[in-house]
C-alpha cells in the first residue's frame, strides 16, 4: 500500500503500522477500507481548511473509529462508539502516548456520530467526524476534487458501500438497541430491524418517579 495518497502522507511508524495491523485483522474489508478513507476524507479536509493536527493521532482516530461494529471488540453494554474510543486509548497508552492525547482520540471516537459537537473541538476530534461524514453521508463531498476522490477509492475501493455499511450498522448494534437512545443509529435500527421502537425522550421525562 503507498504510503501516499492523493497527496495525503501515511505516517510510516510502528504506532502507525500496529494500527493497521490491529483494524486488519480483527475487522471487516468494508470497515478497513472504510476507515483508512477517513483518515485519507479528514486529512483533505483539514487541509482545505488549514487545520494543523498530528497526523499519528488523527490516523488512530480514524482507524479505530468503527472497530465497536467487530466481533472481537463489540461489547452489548455500551454505545459502539466508546468501544472503539476505550481500545484506542489503551493502545495509544501502550504505545507511550501521553493520557491528554490518547484521551482526545477517545474524544474524536466517542463523539464521531454527534452532529456538529465535534467540529469545534481540537482538530483530530474535528477531523475524523469529516472523514466520517465525507465517506457516509456525502457532506463536504465537492470540498474534495473529483481526481482526490478518485485517488482515494482507487486506493480503498467502496463497492456497495451504502448497502454493506448498514448492514455493518444493523449487526453491530441489533443485540443493543437501548443504546441507540438519542443518536442516529436508532435511525438504523428503525429501517432495518422488524420490531424496534426508538426511544422517546419525552416519554421518558414524563415516566420519570418525579411526582411532577
Amino acid at each position: 500500500m503507498p504510503n501516499r495518497i492523493a497527496d495525503v502522507e501515511i505516517p510510516d511508524t510502528k504506532l502507525v503500522v500496529e494500527a493497521t495491523d490491529l483494524v486488519r485483522e480483527s475487522a471487516t474489508p468494508l470497515i478497513y477500507h472504510h476507515s483508512r478513507r477517513v483518515y485519507l476524507f479528514g486529512a483533505l479536509r483539514g487541509r482545505e481548511q488549514g487545520l494543523s493536527y498530528d497526523p499519528e493521532l488523527l490516523y488512530v482516530g480514524a482507524m479505530f473509529h468503527d472497530l465497536g461494529l467487530t466481533l472481537k471488540y463489540r461489547r452489548i453494554d455500551q454505545r459502539f462508539e466508546i468501544d472503539g474510543a476505550d481500545e484506542a486509548r489503551k493502545f495509544l497508552l501502550r504505545h507511550g502516548i501521553s493520557d491528554e492525547a490518547a484521551t482526545k482520540v477517545w474524544t474524536a471516537i466517542a463523539l464521531h456520530t454527534t452532529p456538529e459537537i465535534p467540529l469545534h473541538m481540537a482538530p483530530e476530534i474535528a477531523l475524523v467526524t469529516r472523514g466520517v461524514e465525507l465517506d457516509v453521508l456525502g457532506i463536504g463531498y465537492h470540498s474534495i476534487t473529483d481526481e482526490q476522490r478518485a485517488a482515494v477509492t482507487a486506493a480503498h475501493p467502496r463497492p456497495h458501500f451504502k448497502r454493506d455499511i448498514l448492514e455493518a450498522f444493523t449487526d453491530g448494534i441489533e443485540d443493543r438497541p437501548e443504546t441507540t437512545f438519542g443518536n442516529v443509529k436508532a435511525d438504523v435500527l428503525e429501517h432495518f430491524v422488524p420490531g424496534f421502537r426508538r426511544g422517546d425522550f419525552v416519554e421518558v421525562i414524563q415516566g420519570s418517579d418525579w411526582p411532577e
